[in-house]
């Protein structure tokens, strides 16, 4: 079992719902990223999102587009973030992280280091699972394969307009968690409507029988509470991203503490 899936498992048990917030490696600093982890998981953060920077995210919002532009700027790619999860594994061997992002990076990765070198550098580094933007089910099941002979876990977007069809694909092939798209469009975008929530997750979970969170739109304890109330696990990034811009060097990661207590308590009272 994967520490994804152990981690699901035991919130199960205790009634409480997953929080997965999601930072881009090297932003604000490019130093920072270990102690961000840290600080998220001292706050009640269950699993780590962790976006590897490049520069063309599609289904990013400005605020994460900036973020990866930013980190970029500072010399962060995949290798950095490979170094930022062994660092975070030194001090946390508990918390899961996934890394987020787009085909370009590993597929680069893999042309400079050899077939499959990713995934034995990611499961080397401590990394859990897998969410890549742009690779369909249909044509990454080799590549989850690999991934879950690795120990890891493949991760997928679903979204309002994802078919019954898609769904089904999708539940064929993912593990550890899905991510549902709660709106239509990027990151940070339009107006959250938990009520729509509601009527699409049942949908979700016909087909799918691994747990289902939801981001894009979750940017305050009341909409998380709201969401986590139909939901396994409840997905933040724009505004802690937003948060940890505003912030010193020496204050970002009491800052994320902070923000992820104060969306812990709310989904734990939900």
């Amino acid at each position: 079992m994967s520490r994804i899936a152990k981690t699901f498992e035991a919130l199960g048990r205790s009634g409480r719902k997953a929080l997965i917030p999601y930072i881009c490696c090297g932003d604000p600093f490019a130093d920072a990223t270990p102690d961000i982890m840290q600080a998220l998981a001292d706050g009640g953060a269950d699993v780590i999102e962790l976006g590897v920077p490049f520069s063309d995210p599609m289904a990013d919002g400005p605020v994460i587009q900036k973020a990866s532009e930013r980190a970029l700027a500072r010399g962060i790619g995949l290798p950095q973030v490979l170094a930022a999860v062994r660092a975070f594994r030194q001090r946390n061997a508990t918390t899961p992280v996934v890394l987020m992002g787009y085909a370009n990076p590993i597929e680069r990765y893999d042309q400079r280091e050899g077939e499959g070198a990713f995934v034995k550098a990611a499961a080397a580094a401590g990394v859990d699972g897998v969410l890549v933007v742009d690779y369909p089910p249909e044509e990454c099941e080799a590549f989850a394969a690999t991934l879950k002979k690795a120990g890891l876990d493949l991760i997928f977007l679903l979204a309002p307009t994802s078919t019954d069809e898609r769904i089904a694909s999708v539940g064929r092939v993912a593990s550890g968690y899905v991510y549902y798209v709660s709106l239509k469009g990027v990151t940070g975008a339009g107006h959250l409507d938990t009520d729509a929530v509601a009527a699409m997750l049942p949908r979700i979970r016909e087909r799918v029988n691994v747990p289902v969170g939801v981001g894009f739109g979750i940017r305050d304890a009341a909409t998380a509470k709201a969401v986590g109330r139909v939901s396994d696990a409840v997905v933040i990034g724009s505004r802690l991203v937003q948060i940890l811009e505003a912030e010193p060097r020496e204050r970002a990661a009491g800052a994320a503490k902070a923000f992820m207590a104060e969306i812990r308590a709310a989904l734990d009272a939900a």
